[in-house]
């Protein structure tokens, strides 16, 4: 059995008010962006700009996010082949030095500044997601109490560093259990200072 922060009407009002606050700013920036970053995606590697990939959400329901594109057409046929140098032993994730399947220059700075991630602020605004959040097995089941979010404890703890998933899974728990207004906002914070040092992208 797993016990979770329970939130106050007042509690839950207060993080969706800061959630659509943040994902109508952040829908105006991803449109700003999206007149450098198209264009420079579409230049080494025409193909659709946006990556969609189904996620699982609260309570484990399914919704569909968008990327930028940073990685080749050809990503998912490559992974196959590279899954042998996957850093992650579980395999629950797939991550690895110098990963040939991201595309060069564009792909690598817009992983490494998040930018990448600027098109999820569309399901912030819809609900789907919230600012800070969770990012299975039944022993994860914990993970479904709250939506996923664009950022959290996992992104905020050095993530290129992170190579076990139950250490992911352990810092989605102590969000949960420990969660607070004022967290959120520490998370903003630091996420914000990581994106423009790059620290823990990719």
């Amino acid at each position: 059995t797993s016990s979770v922060n329970v939130l106050s009407g007042g509690q839950v009002i207060l993080k969706r008010l800061m959630d659509i606050a943040g994902g109508v700013a952040g829908c105006i920036l991803t449109g700003i962006l999206f007149l450098f970053v198209a264009p420079a995606i579409y230049l080494k590697s025409p193909g659709p700009i946006f990556f969609s990939q189904w996620r699982i959400g609260k309570n484990g329901r399914k919704f569909k996010i968008y990327k930028f594109r940073s990685m080749y057409m050809d990503a998912e046929e490559q992974k196959k082949k590279l899954m042998e140098q996957n850093k992650i032993k579980d395999g629950m994730m797939f991550k690895m030095d110098d990963d040939p399947r991201i595309i060069k220059g564009i792909g690598h700075f817009i992983r490494k500044t998040s930018i990448d991630e600027f098109p999820q602020f569309l399901n912030v605004l819809k609900g789907d997601m919230s600012m800070v959040g969770t990012k299975y097995s039944p022993r994860h089941r914990i993970r479904m109490a709250t939506k996923p979010g664009l950022t959290g404890m996992w992104q905020v703890s050095g993530r290129s560093n992170i190579t076990d998933f139950d250490e992911v899974v352990r810092l989605d728990e102590k969000y949960i259990r420990e969660w607070s207004f004022g967290l959120d906002i520490r998370i903003i914070f630091k996420t914000i200072g990581n994106m423009i040092s790059g620290d823990g992208a990719e």
